[in-house]
């Protein structure tokens, strides 16, 4: 088809050699996508030029369009479920899954078969026990209608029907799960309270979980009480909390309460067991109780522990392709301590070799093990011993090796050494946690309890302080050796016969206590002898006491007395006698080996005499006077 004329009737000029707007629509599309055709690579852009001019006929005429390329149809590509981890793809989905809680699921399933469901349950423990998943599961069991969408509250919910799957997948509009630690004021309360008004949309009841529910405001807390106890018919209140002790009493008050248990490692090892082989991985028992060990009884941490530890063995890779968890392989994940390497740096410590002790931290530290670790390792060998000591080698020792150090040890350390040593232990690896260099910290700590392991027991030493302080000879040795001078170290004086000193005092001390005290504590004897005393004074006491002193002897000899002050050598006064016989048995006691021995370990260290003697209770009176 021609073009038109123009406005004026004339033909259309040509122009020799202009394409038309089709043709270079037509070769702009070449260009871009290619000739629709099957064709060799695509020529240089000259020889495109030259074929649109060469087809350009005498009389422009409106080329047709290339057809364009057609679209090859569109293939679904595969559907790639995003990788779940172990915690949440093991969760529980039945009450039978529910591991370690079976108190909490019988007193559940005896409410539920008795209609005696509570409107408000409380579920509290650590992380990771099963808190949320329980309170879940309580959902299910309230709404499920079984598959035949006839069924009513169970313990078993069939997990098939649509509450039961619409619950597992967190999309059931009557079942509100709530975040406490983001939706914690009294705004978010009042919605709630209005919320619990209106009916069910199509499950049997309306569920509120309320999770981490001890981080909401007081005022939150206040808000909901008169719900949370009067609560309409229809409305169910799950509360999950790791901080009970931080919940007002008037919302435990209203609530009925579950303390959900940690799980016991033996427990969790085999669970562990049980998904390793759903997941198609080969793992060790050793390993295995490791994992368990480091969760602490949580089911989540333990989970999220295996779940690293198959990465890591995927990562080393094994010979037939298969993925294989060793005990090695999680002991170097967790940076946890061989056994034999705990047992040979307990070995250094009790054997005092201070610089085998020092090459074992260091291989250790070598290996990537924290001191902190290294700490709690000897701190874990320690108890094992002293279980073994009481109750035997436990049954999650499987090494021959370990069974028999265990039960050497048991038999070598008495049990105040090992409490002893976990006492230090304890201390040193509150050292370390809190010092600037732990490593420091540790090798102080570690070799602080060795020299302490080559001291004797406290209990074998004070038995033999003991027997040396109630040694006669020792005082009497010691006080013939003491050469001290003055009037204090000087032999007594003779005595006329009959005369005793001592025997006169204390019957004055039962006549006058005040005047007998004062010839205790200061009257030195120059001579005594029936009806006569001469005597010194000790320096510094006050006055003369020589009428009292003859007044108390007249009364208590029914003679009369002359009692006068005397020159010459004087014998001590009693007290004077006591100090220094007590001075001279405690420098014989202090040149015993043993006592020398402990005195040097602990230096500064003080002897405190437990008062042996008894003598000071039969007069209390004559050091008050």
């Amino acid at each position: 088809m021609a073009d038109s004329p123009d406005m004026f009737g004339d033909p259309p000029h040509e122009e020799e050699n202009t394409p038309s707007a089709a043709e270079l629509e037509a070769a702009g599309q070449v260009s871009l996508f290619g000739d629709p055709a099957p064709v060799a690579p695509a020529a240089p852009a000259p020889q495109v030029e030259e074929a649109v001019q060469e087809a350009v006929p005498p009389q422009v005429v409106e080329a047709p369009a290339p057809p364009a390329p057609k679209a090859s149809p569109a293939v679904p590509a595969p559907t790639v479920q995003p990788y779940r981890v172990l915690a949440r793809k093991y969760r529980s989905q039945t009450f039978s899954e529910l591991i370690g809680q079976d108190a909490m699921v019988q007193t559940l399933a005896n409410a539920i078969r008795r209609d005696r469901l509570a409107h408000a349950f409380l579920m509290t423990g650590v992380r990771g026990v099963g808190k949320t998943s329980t309170a879940r599961l309580i959902a299910k069991a309230l709404n499920c209608i079984g598959p035949d969408g006839q069924g009513g509250p169970t313990i078993d919910p069939c997990g098939v029907c649509e509450p039961c799957r619409a619950i597992a997948e967190g999309r059931h509009i009557d079942v509100i799960e709530m975040d406490a630690a983001s939706n914690r004021g009294i705004d978010t309360v009042r919605e709630l309270t209005e919320a619990v008004r209106y009916a069910t949309v199509s499950a049997r009841y309306k569920i509120y979980i309320i999770d981490e529910v001890h981080m909401m405001t007081k005022e939150a807390f206040n808000a909901l009480l008169k719900t949370l106890e009067e609560p309409p018919a229809h409305v169910k209140f799950l509360l999950a909390t790791t901080e009970v002790n931080m919940m007002p009493v008037t919302v435990l008050s209203r609530c009925q309460r579950f303390d959900l248990k940690r799980i016991p490692a033996p427990l969790l090892a085999s669970h562990f067991a049980m998904i390793c082989g759903k997941e198609g991985v080969e793992a060790e028992d050793e390993a295995l109780a490791m994992v368990a060990a480091a969760a602490e009884g949580s089911v989540r941490d333990g989970l999220s522990i295996l779940d690293q530890a198959i990465s890591h063995a995927d990562l080393v890779g094994s010979e037939d392709g298969k993925t294989r968890v060793s005990a090695e392989q999680v002991r170097q994940m967790l940076g946890l301590a061989d056994k034999t390497m705990q047992r040979r740096l307990l070995e250094a410590v009790l054997s005092g070799k201070g610089d085998v002790v020092l090459a074992q931290v260091a291989q250790q530290y070598a290996l990537g093990i924290e001191p902190i670790a290294m700490m709690r390792a000897q701190m874990d060998v320690i108890h094992r011993v002293t279980v073994t000591q009481i109750g035997g080698v436990g049954p999650d020792v499987r090494s021959t090796e370990e069974r028999e150090a265990l039960e050497a040890w048991a038999k070598a350390l008495t049990a105040g050494q090992l409490h002893r040593l976990w006492q230090l232990l304890l201390k040193g690896y509150e050292e370390v946690k809190t010092a600037p260099d732990p490593l420091v910290a540790a090798q102080m700590a570690l070799l602080r309890v060795m020299h302490a392991a080559d001291m004797p027991d406290p209990g074998g030493l004070v038995k033999k302080l003991e027997e040396l302080a109630s040694r006669p000879a020792i005082a009497a040795s010691a006080g013939e050796g003491s050469g001290a001078g003055g009037p204090v170290a000087q032999s007594a004086a003779p005595v006329a016969a009959g005369a005793d000193w001592e025997a006169l005092v204390e019957q004055v001390e039962h006549v006058s206590p005040l005047v007998g005290s004062t010839m205790r504590l200061g009257v030195r004897v120059v001579e005594l002898r029936q009806g006569l005393l001469r005597y010194q004074l000790v320096p510094g006491l006050p006055g003369d006491p020589v009428a009292d002193i003859r007044r108390a002897l007249n009364t208590v000899t029914g003679d009369v007395w002359t009692v006068e002050p005397g020159e010459g050598e004087a014998q001590p006064s009693l007290e004077e006698a006591k100090a220094a016989k007590a001075a001279a048995a405690d420098a014989a006691m202090k040149q015993d080996p043993l006592v020398k021995a402990a005195l040097e370990a602990f230096p500064g260290a003080v002897i405190v005499d437990e008062s042996s003697s008894r003598e000071h209770e039969k007069r209390p009176w004559s050091k008050r006077a």
